[in-house]
């Protein structure tokens, strides 16, 4: 993700989290974080042609105490445009962000998914995520409960949970239909 993505990844936030949006300057200051020696955040597009369809990004935090290597890293934000669900563009968008964990080291992935959102979920289960706590009301202003989930190896998640094709050496998603998804290419 870039600047110039940031209205497109807007409109589609706004679209599909109309309650509890991210605002423009929590992407600018999450973008922030994205690049040069010391990031500690990696975000990813999905664009169809010239429209954006997903989007997500993923944080580390705390470090090893003998190399600094990042030991917990977070799902920060997902997201598939609605006529995109089922096509595995979430899958491909979350096996990017697991293996950018990865790349940072983290040994366990954490998130919070609204408890009313059984499809991401199941998503995330079948990555090897479990439920782990809650936190009451933490999307606002509607107070809606998140569930906690944690993979504990980011590293051991089998290519076949998800089906995703095996990136380029450029850092991109291999161009080409990505889950069935004809024109769909992943950026970071």
């Amino acid at each position: 993700m870039r600047w110039w993505d940031i209205d497109p990844v807007l409109a589609l936030e706004k679209e599909l989290f109309p309650d509890d949006a991210w605002s423009r300057g929590m992407f600018w200051s999450e973008l922030a974080h994205a690049r040069g020696p010391g990031s500690t955040r990696r975000y990813l597009v999905a664009y169809e042609g010239e429209r954006l369809v997903g989007y997500g990004g993923v944080a580390v935090a705390g470090s090893d105490s003998g190399d600094g290597a990042a030991v917990a890293a977070d799902v920060q934000t997902i997201a598939v445009a609605r006529d995109h669900w089922g096509t595995g563009l979430g899958a491909a968008l979350l096996t990017e962000l697991l293996r950018h964990a990865s790349a940072f080291e983290a040994t366990e992935v954490m998130l919070e998914v609204r408890v009313d959102n059984t499809r991401a979920q199941k998503l995330y289960e079948r990555f090897g995520f479990e439920p782990i706590g809650f936190r009451r009301g933490y999307y606002q202003p509607g107070n809606v409960d998140a569930l906690v989930m944690r993979l504990s190896d980011p590293s051991a998640v089998p290519a076949s949970v998800h089906g995703a094709p095996e990136p380029s050496t450029d850092g991109q998603a291999a161009p080409g239909p990505l889950n069935g998804v004809q024109g769909t290419e992943i950026h970071g």
